[in-house]
């Protein structure tokens, strides 16, 4: 791709709907301001030459902190349209891309195919099917549009830069919808691509209920069985023979699920935090220590969304304790028992646990952050 490509992002706006104390687009979702997770889906496409921002001159310093310093930042105006208008008398690309900065979840696929129709076409509006029935409301009485041939309009919008331009001055003082409709209005036709149902517009409070980081851990331990112990798997003690050994009560199923959250979460491991060569933990209840773990990883802003762990061992049977076992790591981790998942299979014999020489358990977690 020969052209040079310039992104203009759109960041002048309110963001009223959204019920923030600042503007929605220096928020945090998924651990990064808006503005950023935006502008990081254009650089890492590797498919931009040029990046202007269009800001609230209130906002600007901010939104520069943010950025990289190749990036320009253009006083935004009244409306879209005008800080649009303002951005382009900046633009140097041979094709323009318009985005809104409250778009960060765009794929690069969109971003691509907007690229390739405006080189081809001289424009590229991402746009999805209408899955439900639209109307139009009215004083009189609403108008049904059905759903068949109706688009809902996203960005990017892509177009060869000199036509964008013409279009907006052609535009003079009117207010359009978006860029689209301002270069229909001066060119009578649009071209239109595969938009996304992922690259949605934050706009609203619950939109960013919806925009948390997710991440994923996985935990492993191992205890001896010996005599003259109690054998306890999350945080229940199951009857048997034999128990597990260890510096805490060696309730290894507990073990194996706070090392899984803990790795989600980047924060090392049990042994890191509960070193068996420290008194304090002689004993310890592992339900205690859990408890620990929650804190810790709720002063880092993430939740336990789900946990799932499978228990290996040959002896004893535990199908009947499972679901007690469920329900009090459930009420520990403070989430549904339909969100923990424990299974539990033997080795058929095969080594240390196949022996009936030990237990071990491999667990995953899911943890959130706002």
């Amino acid at each position: 791709m020969k052209e040079k490509i310039t992104v203009i992002i759109a960041a002048a706006g309110s963001g009223e709907r959204a019920k923030r104390s600042k503007n929605k687009i220096l928020e945090d979702v998924g651990g990064v301001s808006v503005i950023r997770k935006t502008f990081d889906a254009f650089y890492s496409s590797k498919l931009i030459n040029e990046y202007i921002v269009a800001a609230k001159q209130e906002d600007a310093e901010e939104i520069k902190s943010l950025l990289p310093p190749f990036v320009k930042i253009v006083n935004g105006g009244k409306t879209r349209t005008e800080s649009v208008k303002n951005a382009l008398a900046l633009t140097t690309g041979d094709i323009v891309l318009i985005h809104d900065g409250a778009r960060p979840f765009v794929p690069e696929q969109v971003i691509r195919d907007c690229i390739d129709s405006a080189i081809k076409y001289g424009s590229g509006v991402a746009a999805i099917p209408s899955r439900d029935t639209v109307a139009e409301k009215s004083e009189n009485a609403p108008r049904y549009l059905g759903k068949k041939d109706l688009l809902l309009i996203q960005t990017p919008q892509a177009f060869i830069a000199e036509e964008i331009k013409r279009a907006y001055n052609v535009a003079g003082e009117k207010t359009f919808n978006d860029d689209g409709e301002v270069y229909l209005n001066c060119f009578g036709k649009l071209n239109f691509v595969g938009g996304d149902a992922k690259n949605v517009k934050l706009t609203y409070p619950e939109d960013f209920n919806t925009a948390k980081e997710t991440r994923f851990g996985t935990g492993f331990d191992c205890h001896r069985l010996v005599e003259n112990r109690k054998l306890i798997l999350g945080g229940v003690e199951i009857p048997f023979n034999k128990g597990l050994l260890g510096h805490s009560d060696a309730d290894v199923l507990t073990h194996a699920i706070m090392d899984a959250i803990l790795s989600a979460c980047c924060l090392r491991d049990i042994g890191f935090w509960f070193p068996d060569t420290d008194e304090k933990y002689k004993g310890a209840n592992s339900m205690k220590l859990l408890a620990e773990v929650l804190r810790m990883i709720h002063e880092k802003g993430f939740t336990v969304d789900s946990v799932s762990a499978v228990i290996m061992a040959e002896k004893p049977k535990l199908l009947k304790h499972i679901p007690t076992i469920t329900e009090n790591l459930a009420t520990a981790l403070n989430i549904s028992p339909d969100k923990v998942g424990i299974t539990a299979t033997t080795l058929e014999g095969l080594g240390f646990v196949g022996r009936e020489e030990g237990i071990c358990v491999h667990a995953n977690a899911v943890v959130v952050k706002e």
